[in-house]
């Protein structure tokens, strides 16, 4: 049987398989708010067939976008048009509830940038961008404007925006949410000595370091429901030798997560330095995943070059991840769990109105057998 088609359970939520639709920045938003282009890119992502669908980062304050086109979830408008997003993911497929969770975010220092179609670059204030916040006034790049460093009244407020946007979710209906705590955003500037160059006590020793990102974890999982999962996305590595924000700290980062309440742990890596080198290659990131998995209990999630179905089943079948997140392989073949289906003896729950699409060779894929079909 394959393991990347068996359920998965976290806290009360089951995933009828291992494979999760990663958060995908598509910087088409207009004030924070859905549009269009959401319900048809997550429609698509909806009818994948993925055991999970995990929303963009969301930003929880209009500071906290990457680009002026970022997702945002922090008043009534932007409530009222994810709302309308959830509300028509759910009526693609009414005999399958697709689990739906959404990814927290605060871009932090990486704020305040053109989309990556337009380069990517820090907006100047005088072109409509806004002065980012960060742990400590140290620029991403040499040539950008240098962030505000957060103080503790900042902090708290930040956690407030926090919860509110949680409690929005909550109301939305989503099953779960991811933090993010990587890629070189907010949190992960906290723990990456990089980005953080403090001198209290969120700054300075691992510990320090730690503190806020999980303060933020923690406040989340009080007010998001019991039942439902909250998990992390962490960089394993920064990929600068003169980092010490390696696996062996992001280990232990990991197990604080679990600790305070976390229920997967999403590893990837990358995004807080400039001078990153990144050793690029088929499935590149599985071994930080496969350490990660040693140290804790709760379900690892590998990303990150996986494009084939064989190598997503020996990762998960040799024990290295639990499960495996894909991006940009649904982006070129949003059947790909279909085909992955087929090839490794699983089935999907596919919508009726795509039962007559299943080959011949194929029977059972997507499903028991269909009769009656005209």
């Amino acid at each position: 049987m394959s393991r990347l088609f068996a359920p998965i359970a976290l806290r009360e939520l089951r995933l009828a398989n291992r494979v999760v639709v990663s958060p995908m920045c598509q910087y088409s938003a207009v004030d924070g708010v859905a549009q269009p282009w959401h319900r048809v890119h997550l429609g698509q992502l909806a009818l994948a067939s993925a055991g999970l669908l995990l929303l963009e980062a969301t930003a929880v304050e209009p500071r906290g976008r990457i680009t002026p086109g970022c997702l945002g979830l922090w008043d009534d408008a932007t409530e009222h048009a994810l709302g309308g997003v959830v509300t028509a993911l759910r009526a693609l497929n009414p005999t399958v509830h697709v689990p739906l969770g959404l990814q927290l975010g605060h871009a932090g220092r990486k704020g305040s940038s053109h989309a990556p179609w337009d380069g990517g670059q820090q907006i100047p204030l005088e072109a409509g961008g806004w002065r980012t916040l960060a742990p400590s006034t140290v620029a991403h790049a040499d040539d950008e404007l240098a962030p505000e460093a957060l103080d503790e009244a900042g902090m708290t407020a930040l956690l407030e925006r926090f919860v509110d946007t949680v409690r929005r979710a909550e109301r939305l209906g989503f099953d779960a949410l991811e933090l993010h705590a990587a890629h070189g955003y907010l949190l992960h500037q906290f723990l990456s000595p990089v980005a953080n160059r403090r001198d209290d006590d969120y700054g300075g020793s691992l510990e320090n370091r730690m503190r806020w990102p999980l303060e933020v974890l923690a406040t989340v999982r009080a007010v998001w429901p019991a039942g439902k999962p909250l998990g992390v996305r962490l960089s394993a590595s920064d990929w600068d030798e003169d980092s010490s924000w390696t696996i062996e700290e992001s280990t232990e980062f990991a197990r604080r997560c679990e600790a305070a309440g976390a229920d997967w742990i999403d590893a990837s890596s990358g995004g807080v330095s400039s001078r990153q080198r990144i050793a690029l290659g088929p499935a590149y990131q599985v071994p930080f995943a496969a350490a990660i998995r040693e140290a804790v209990d709760i379900p690892v999630i590998a990303v990150g070059l996986i494009t084939e179905p064989a190598q997503a089943e020996e990762i998960v079948a040799t024990g290295r991840a639990d499960m495996i997140a894909l991006a940009r392989a649904l982006l070129w073949n949003p059947r790909w769990v279909w085909h992955a289906a087929a090839e490794l003896g699983g089935t999907v729950n596919a919508p009726a109105q795509y039962w007559r699409s299943e080959p011949r060779d194929a029977r059972g894929v997507l499903g028991e057998t269909r009769t009656g079909q005209r």
